[in-house]
């Protein structure tokens, strides 16, 4: 036989995936080729991996290639007295291991003509005359580098060794687990399939025992040298020469030669990092006392060097290690945490005071580690401890304290205590101004202090100008200028500083984040687009932590309601609501939102349920700058229910805080439209004049004050029955372009109801459904049934206005949508606003269904409807 047709032979062999090792050696069969198609000169080549790549599979595959072709195959070494026989394939694998002698005579053979020799070995140890072989072999092309498996080569042997297509979790998985080694690849794969726990390992975080168990026994059989280093990359030391050397107690020289020896043995990757699934080994293996001894050590090299000792103490949390150097590591890790905003460091600074750190000194940075895991209390006691004692700790320590003393009370509602706090400590000699005060100042009406603090904020800040006190300065100046400058200066300013706070949780200390007081800016404004973006970016970059996360939910629930999508609005509502409640600030603003939404789409059950949570919610929430827009729906909601001498106490300290801030039309502007709002809801003629008037005087100030001034004109002027259509056509798309849909649509009806003029009301109808006819109509409540005392589903159906025939009788689809608020338990007044028609003409709807279907009474048309309803669904 041939050359040729010895190697076609073999190659058909391989491709009837009898073998499955063929099957899984693509590089053995390449090799193979080039080395069996090859000219009669010496045929060389050199596989070099680390252990667990595949080498030994490879010369095996190789081997069997040769085999089937009639060719011999040796896998040892020749002896000394050894003649060449060139019709043998010498193989030799772990060549690494093999003295000098031996390598030699390996020279030898594959010196000789005709020669056919595969050496395979680990990048380490490399020898002198190992490596003069593996260069003469290699002259001409390069050697075969066996590495990690990549996510398709991780795929393919899932599918092999499972028997199935492996799903993408688990693919990612076993790759991160194992590094890619397909040794461990193999391992684990099988040890998953013998267990059964495919659907385990990601959820709980276990590879089989098994697998771990007999890993364990490779890490044992490695040098001693080794096995430290893997230890001490596991409990976190860096691959630093000098910490390593210390830590394992060696020459900083023979670091590098170590980390060489762990990588060739495939349990570490080169570029040093342990592979996990040998990590999970070595915690499961080392006897705990070992790892605590190392983890120490190692904390007490970091702490000498000033290195990161965050990961070493970590490991130490738990273990009982006390003594000042055990303390000072904990410290030192503590405040790496909270500089990156981890919730360890909590534990990291509770380790430390049990270690023996004193308690006092620590306080206020516990305070705010317990700030970035949003434990509100913790963080008051903490900082109250500093505030009690504040001539014990330093000055930083004391100022720390009042930020989070601050911040805390501020989401708690109490503004004027946390204004309280940043006087007294700008009193203080270790003090002074500090520009966190102007937006409590400002937002209770002490404007004057607040441009004091201002104006001396240039001469006092002496600290560095980092991104922290840049955001500040933009959040202090953009609070001042919503009340004495421009609102486009104001809301470019807070908007910069959320930019500039978006990657650090240091914001959490703040008394609101720039990102929600950016979005009530531009709510106030009517530009609904900048506020939806701002808390967009907000809460991707997860800015200012737990603490205000649901403030910024419930800011996007806002701007949804205002644009009419209720469905999102009452979503984000949800989600901003945890299971453990709300703070008071955000409390009042939910309140708020679940009174405005079941108002809207006329839900009187939900807005009673939405009314008794917001009575204790406005108790809880003394009035203040930033609580205007809740306020505002509550007032108008009050006036639904007849309840305006609840909140008229909260209306008057509200605009008793504008006249301390010289009315600014900014903040004023909102209230009293909600007050216009509530006026007119509630027949109160002389309010609703007052409240117009106000707008009048402030509709040049901006788009947002000239659109509400316009609106509450025509809006009095309708309900005097002097209706100009077209005016209020203009007024309602002004709302509308103002980011207020739904009151523009409800001005268009209720301005259509009382036009005389048939087609000026057609086309006042037909404004207010095309001004709400991409909001989202959320389903509701309606409200309780007089007999049964159960709040009856409010729907609205879409139903075709071509008649609808059924065994009673006929309905139009108009007339099948009043039937279905009718019985829902609707009044005239109330249908005719849910479909922008008057109650006169929901009333002779009623009638000819009445007429039609031949009922005698009340109860006879609404037994008829609610067949007609039941018969449509």
């Amino acid at each position: 036989m041939t050359r040729g047709q010895t190697v076609m032979t073999a190659v058909k062999a391989e491709s009837d995936g009898s073998d499955s090792a063929l099957a899984g050696a693509p590089a053995a069969r390449r090799l193979y080729r080039e080395i069996a198609s090859a000219p009669t000169s010496p045929r060389r080549r050199v596989v070099v991996g680390p252990g667990g790549s595949g080498k030994s599979v490879l010369l095996g595959v190789l081997g069997a290639l040769f085999g089937v072709a009639g060719v011999t195959v040796r896998r040892d070494v020749p002896g000394p007295d050894e003649s060449f026989d060139p019709n043998v394939v010498l193989l030799v694998d772990d060549a690494h291991e093999l003295d000098e002698a031996a390598l030699e005579r390996v020279r030898t053979w594959a010196a000789q003509p005709g020669s056919q020799v595969v050496l395979a070995h680990r990048p380490w140890p490399r020898g002198r005359v190992l490596a003069s072989i593996v260069v003469a072999f290699g002259a001409g092309r390069g050697p075969v580098v066996l590495g990690p498996l990549d996510r398709q080569g991780v795929a393919a042997r899932a599918n092999l060794l499972l028997g199935e297509r492996p799903t993408a979790e688990l693919v990612d998985l076993v790759s991160e687990q194992t590094g890619g080694s397909p040794d461990l690849v193999d391992r684990l794969l099988v040890g998953l399939r013998d267990d059964r726990a495919l659907d385990r390992l990601g959820s709980a975080g276990e590879p089989p025992a098994a697998v771990v168990r007999q890993l364990g026994y490779e890490i044992d059989a490695q040098p001693a040298g080794v096995r430290e280093l893997l230890l001490g990359r596991t409990v976190g030391a860096p691959v630093d020469p000098e910490v390593l050397a210390a830590l394992l107690d060696v020459s900083p020289g023979a670091v590098g030669e170590l980390l060489d020896q762990a990588a060739a043995t495939g349990l570490m990757a080169p570029s040093g990092e342990v592979v996990p699934l040998v990590r999970h080994a070595m915690v499961r293996g080392v006897p705990a006392a070992n790892r605590l001894v190392l983890q120490r050590r190692l904390a007490e090299i970091q702490l000498d060097a000033g290195g990161s000792v965050l990961v070493a103490a970590r490991g130490l949390i738990g273990s009982g290690a006390t003594g000042t150097r055990v303390a000072d590591a904990f410290e030192r890790a503590g405040d790496e945490a909270l500089r990156e905003c981890l919730p360890v460091a909590v534990d990291l600074f509770d380790a430390a005071v049990e270690a023996g750190a004193p308690p006092l000194a620590l306080a206020a940075r516990r305070a705010e580690a317990a700030m970035v895991v949003g434990d509100l209390d913790a963080a008051l006691r903490r900082a109250d401890q500093v505030l009690a004692e504040p001539a014990a700790v330093d000055g930083d320590a004391a100022q720390r304290a009042v930020a989070v003393a601050a911040a805390v009370l501020a989401h708690r509602g109490m503004l004027s205590r946390s204004a309280e706090l940043y006087r007294w400590l700008a009193a203080q000699p270790f003090g002074g101004a500090s520009l966190l005060a102007v937006p409590a100042l400002v937002g209770i009406g002490a404007l004057d202090e607040a441009r004091a603090v201002l104006d001396a904020a240039p001469g006092s800040a002496g600290g560095a100008p980092t991104v922290l006190a840049g955001a500040e300065a933009l959040l202090a100046r953009g609070i001042h200028d919503t009340v004495a400058g421009t609102p486009t200066a104001a809301l470019s300013q807070l908007t910069r500083a959320a930019v500039l706070l978006e990657s650090s949780g240091r914001a959490a200390l703040l008394p609101d984040t720039p990102a929600a007081l950016a979005a009530l800016v531009a709510i106030h404004c009517g530009e609904l687009d900048v506020a939806q973006s701002v808390l967009g970016q907000a809460v991707a970059a997860e800015l200012g932590g737990r603490v205000v996360a649901a403030r910024h939910l419930l800011l996007q629930a806002l701007v949804a309601m205002h644009r009419g999508a209720s469905a999102q609005a009452r979503a984000l509502l949800q989600s901003a609501s945890g299971p453990g409640g709300l703070e008071p600030r955000d409390e009042l603003l939910a309140a708020a939102l679940e009174v405005g939404l079941a108002r809207r789409a006329g839900d009187l059950a939900g807005l009673l349920a939405g009314w008794r949570r917001a009575r204790e919610a406005i108790v809880r929430h003394p009035v203040d700058l930033y609580s205007l827009q809740p306020l505002g729906e509550l007032v108008v909601g009050a006036a639904r229910l007849n309840e305006q001498g609840w909140v008229q106490p909260y209306l008057d300290e509200a605009e008793a805080l504008l006249d301390r801030l010289g009315n600014p039309p900014l903040w004023a502007v909102a209230l009293h439209w909600s007050g216009l709002q509530a006026a007119i809801g509630s027949d109160a003629g002389t309010t609703a004049q007052r409240h117009a008037a106000a707008l009048e005087s402030m509709a040049p100030t901006s788009r947002y004050a000239t659109a509400v001034a316009a609106a509450g004109r025509e809006w009095l002027r309708s309900l005097a029955g002097d209706v100009d259509a077209e005016a209020v056509e203009a007024a309602a798309r002004g709302l509308h372009a103002a980011g207020l849909s739904w009151e523009g649509g409800r001005l268009a009806s209720q301005a259509a109801i009382r036009c005389r003029d048939r087609k000026s009301m057609n086309a006042l109808l037909g404004c207010a459904r095309a001004l709400q006819g991409g909001a989202e109509q959320a389903p509701g409540t309606a409200p309780a049934d007089a007999t049964s005392g159960r709040a009856q589903p409010m729907r609205r159906v879409k139903v075709p206005e071509q008649a609808t025939e059924s065994a009673a009788g006929a309905i139009s689809g108009r007339e099948r949508e009043v039937a279905e608020l009718v019985l829902s338990g609707l009044t005239y007044k109330q249908i005719g606003e849910q479909l922008f028609i008057s109650a006169k003409t929901v009333e002779n709807h009623v009638a000819r269904m009445r007429q039609r279907l031949g009922s005698g009474s009340r109860g006879e048309l609404f037994a008829h409807l609610r067949m007609l309803v039941g018969e449509g669904k």
